[in-house]
């Protein structure tokens, strides 16, 4: 190994590779191109970067100075891609490596610029990547190898094209590295076209379970989902907790939810921007916040240090889902526990996904309560502060403290100050199991009442049932069936709770808004009658319609005998057999189209194009033909509003003058066109002033 990459390993207190990098590392593979498949949480970034050190840097131990990259490292997300940058950043710094990143989200400025003064290793995301190469920012001449961490799930996101592109512009001679925790057939294909005789390492079963790693499928009741993941983070403490969700509506309404519950909380969804997200991952590797609420956007490839329980609030699609959502907990030899929230009606699709990634899932019911309080002061009693000296600056504080308060005090208030820093545990339901239908347990001897509204007057159980506990110092459980009629209504009482119900009403017996409460001597008689607006009055002819003649028994099939059968039935007569003949054997359309008899072809007058003009009205002086003349009058125009003085020019363009519109000087006067006295009314605008059809003008 490099001296370089030792020391840094050192540092980071390496002591032991793990299987995936002692594979890799192989010196029989320096030169050759790598399928590996290993499980999540593995080391594999670290793996691909010393599988890559002797090809980058050769029998030397430090970086010359940066200029084209080197490598090409490609990740899917935007969260993976940082990651792997700060990896590889420690990784070479002893051998003065620059690693840069371009990932979207991030400005492209920047990036170029970054490029532009060299680099060793981009760490990328395929789009971008693409983008830059399109735009001539990055020169892939000098690149040794070229690694694709995650390949499975880049394929699944739709990458497949980006990164043929990306393979098609590094030089062929180029080491390809797949890094992937399954290889399907598409991995395999890519494989196959675009690396040269590949090894294929395979460390760990893909199919095996992560021993580091404790699974519990926990059956909750629907309504009780989120209460039990609070039970769920209440019982472990964890210093960092992934709750994983499918949708980002959801991440949004428990990160509400819980920020409101007391919980340091964190986002992490698609829609978030990119520096969002990594102030949220920040946030958690400070300590700042301690539970994380994320889409899958968040299952491959981040690693928490501190990350200890990983919670399903929704189950995942598929099991490869499964396992990446779980791998984020117990990686490098550290414990953890991924717990998948199943509501009934989900333990089918449950049982499916455990069993497609053959796990072994211990079954139970979240932790409730009692529980919680009892982990609470477990933790309580193990805490070393127990055991820790008094302070010198409180010395004076504590010898008050003991002499002014007795032991069960001070214990009293210290369990009351450490709960009030935790949120309080929910009481959960029980699940019960799919498809329960168990029937409601009998109600008991009981008494009926009647109120004095009903459905004619909006009463629904839904309003009565808050009434009655209200007014009658009832609960939900005294009271059994509430019957609503049109104008009245029947409610049942337990008969053990009716003297206090006859007592907080009184003598009146009156409830909210008028409503008056009958104690009746029987159960009513609630049988259900004709529905309003139902079939079963009289026909108009007399009688039901339910009521139909008897027509004897029917004949039994078997006997049915077809010469037997009844005669065909005669064809209707046509219309030319008689005047009796139906008439729907005419033409549908048989009237002529013309009342009149039409002349034959010949005989008809040839067509004009020319229509002729109805005679003009006495008086009136015909329209002058082009180039003509005549002595009518023409059409008076209308004028300004306004009469210029004589001894003013006309304004261009705003008019022409006329012969018949002078102003007191003798000049002519100039119309406009806007005048509304003369514009014209289209015909159906009946009823205007000076319109056509409408009151003249006087």
């Amino acid at each position: 190994m490099i001296q370089t990459i030792a020391d840094a390993l050192a540092q980071q207190g390496y002591e032991t590779l793990t299987a995936v990098q002692e594979a890799v590392t192989d010196p029989a593979l320096n030169d050759q191109d790598l399928l590996v498949s290993a499980q999540t949480g593995s080391g594999k970034t670290v793996g691909f970067g010393l599988a890559i050190a002797p090809t980058l840097l050769g029998d030397d131990t430090h970086f010359g100075q940066a200029g084209a990259p080197l490598a090409l490292i490609i990740a899917p997300t935007r969260e993976l891609a940082m990651q792997v940058s700060r990896e590889l950043t420690w990784l070479y710094g002893k051998a003065g490596a620059v690693v840069t990143t371009c990932v979207g989200g991030m400005d492209t400025r920047t990036e170029r610029r970054a490029l532009d003064r060299g680099a060793h290793i981009v760490v990328a995301t395929p789009g971008r990547l693409c983008d830059h190469i399109k735009r001539n920012n990055i020169n892939l001449d000098a690149i040794r190898a070229v690694v694709l961490d995650e390949a499975d799930e880049m394929l699944d996101l739709g990458f497949r094209e980006d990164l043929e592109f990306i393979l098609s512009e590094s030089p062929e001679e180029r080491r390809t590295l797949l890094f992937s925790a399954t290889v399907p057939a598409a991995i395999a294909k890519l494989a196959k076209s675009y690396q040269r005789d590949a090894q294929r390492i395979t460390t760990v079963s893909e199919a095996k379970q992560h021993s580091d790693i404790e699974y519990r499928a926990l059956n909750v009741h629907p309504r009780d989902t989120e209460n039990a993941i609070i039970n769920v983070l209440r019982f472990y403490e964890a210093k960092n907790a992934i709750v994983f969700c499918n949708t980002r509506a959801a991440v949004a309404r428990l990160t509400t939810r819980f920020t409101n519950r007391g919980f340091s909380v964190v986002a992490l969804s698609g829609e978030l921007t990119q520096s969002e997200r990594t102030n949220a991952l920040q946030a958690l590797r400070d300590g700042r916040a301690r539970v994380c609420i994320a889409t899958d956007v968040a299952a491959r490839g981040i690693d928490l240090p501190n990350l200890e329980l990983v919670i399903h609030a929704d189950l995942p699609s598929n099991s490869d889902t499964l396992l990446h959502r779980s791998g984020r907990t117990g990686r490098a030899g550290r414990k953890g526990v991924s717990a998948l929230i199943v509501p009934a009606k989900l333990r089918s699709k449950a049982n499916r996904l455990i069993g497609g990634a053959k796990l072994k899932v211990e079954w139970a019911a979240p932790p409730s309560a009692t529980e919680v309080n009892a982990a609470d002061e477990a933790r309580l009693l193990a805490d070393p502060a127990w055991s820790d000296p008094i302070p010198e600056d409180a010395e004076g504080f504590v010898a008050n403290l003991v002499e002014q308060f007795s032991a069960e005090q001070l214990a009293t208030a210290f369990v009351n100050l450490y709960r009030a820093r935790q949120s309080a545990p929910e009481e959960l339901a029980e699940p019960g199991a799919p498809g329960d239908d168990k029937p409601r347990p009998a109600f008991g001897k009981s008494v009926w009442f009647s109120i004095s509204t009903g459905r004619n007057d909006g009463a629904e159980p839904r309003t009565l049932l808050p009434m009655l506990c209200r007014r009658g110092d009832l609960t939900k459980d005294d009271i059994g069936a509430i019957r609503v009629q049109g104008s009245h209504s029947f409610v049942e009482v337990l008969e053990t709770s009716v003297p206090g119900l006859l007592a907080a009403l009184g003598g009146d017996m009156k409830l909210e808004e008028g409503a008056v409460l009958t104690q009746l001597d029987k159960a009513p008689d609630l049988a259900r009658g004709p529905k309003p607006g139902g079939n079963r009055g009289p026909k108009p002819g007399g009688g039901y319609k339910g009521d139909r003649p008897d027509r004897g028994p029917r004949p039994p099939r078997d006997n049915y005998d077809p010469d037997a059968a009844p005669a065909p039935r005669k064809p209707r007569a046509k219309a030319a057999d008689g005047p009796g003949a139906a008439s729907f054997d005419k033409p549908k359309y048989d009237k002529p189209k013309f009342d009149k008899p039409r002349a034959p072809k010949g005989e008809r007058p040839p067509k004009s194009h020319k229509t002729e003009r109805s005679p003009m009205k006495p008086g009136a002086t015909p329209k002058p033909k082009s180039g003509g003349e005549t002595t009518a009058k023409p059409k008076a125009k209308a004028v300004w509003k306004k009469e210029k003085p004589a001894g003013d020019a006309p304004r261009k363009g705003k008019g022409k003058p006329t012969s018949s519109a002078t102003t007191p000087g003798g000049e002519k006067s100039y119309k406009r066109a806007s005048d509304p006295s003369k514009r014209f009314t289209p015909p159906n605008k009946i009823g205007k002033q000076g319109g056509k059809g409408g009151p003249k003008s006087k």
